[in-house]
């Protein structure tokens, strides 16, 4: 996302007026969610600034970045023992006829589930080009595609996760991807497809399209619930 990035981190960018950090929370806010954790690294005294006065925030500051699931893994201390959700602050959702974190928590089965993936169309993704990520099956198990097979959905960036899964690991950087594997060999890693808009903000020109199709939803902001 650079230049914007030169002057302010990626989540306190802006889409339609309101940072992507901040659209995040509006989902968390509205799903009930009391305690936040944000990971920070690059210009980490900025989101403490711009969330200075915010209630129920908490940090994990990385000094070298972790990856997705090391940056988890070090959070775990202030998450507790429950399952939690994690959402990426490089993407934008808006919600169907039920909030997607909403959704997730009603089909959240503590005895069958270590992961619970929300998952995104493909066709109509907004600032998607790559050729999926997963399969799902009736039952809702998910199974990651195999090189050279292309999938209809792809991960959405936000999740629920037991801490369970981080089991026996070392402390360090590593991917999520690497337990999501995990598991899905144990039968354990699972997904639901969201039902309202996606859309990926990569890059600087992908920005006036993201927020194009965002002030054409015919849906109304969660923000417009908090301020």
């Amino acid at each position: 996302m650079r230049p914007l990035t030169l002057e302010r981190p990626k989540p306190l960018i802006e889409v339609a007026g309101r940072s992507m950090l901040d659209r995040v929370l509006d989902h968390l806010d509205e799903a009930g969610v009391s305690r936040r954790v944000i990971n920070i690294h690059w210009l980490a005294d900025a989101i403490r600034c711009h969330l200075d006065g915010r209630e129920g925030i908490a940090f994990s500051h990385e000094p070298d970045l972790l990856e997705t699931g090391g940056g988890v893994q070090k959070a775990l201390p202030l998450l507790g023992a429950a399952p939690f959700f994690v959402c990426n602050a490089d993407i934008v959702w808006t919600a169907g006829p039920t909030p997607a974190l909403r959704r997730l928590a009603a089909a959240w089965d503590d005895d069958r589930m270590d992961a619970l993936l929300l998952l995104q169309r493909t066709a109509p993704a907004v600032g998607y080009d790559g050729h999926g990520d997963f399969f799902v099956d009736s039952d809702g198990r998910v199974t990651r595609r195999r090189e050279k097979q292309i999938s209809p959905l792809l991960f959405a960036g936000v999740q629920i996760l037991h801490p369970r899964l981080f089991a026996g690991l070392e402390p360090g950087r590593f991917s999520l991807n690497r337990l999501y594997d995990r598991a899905q060999s144990e039968e354990r890693l699972f997904g639901i497809v969201h039902d309202g808009g996606w859309y990926h903000c990569g890059t600087p020109d992908a920005l006036p399209v993201v927020e194009a199709r965002l002030l054409a939803e015919p849906v109304h902001e969660l923000h417009e619930q908090h301020d």
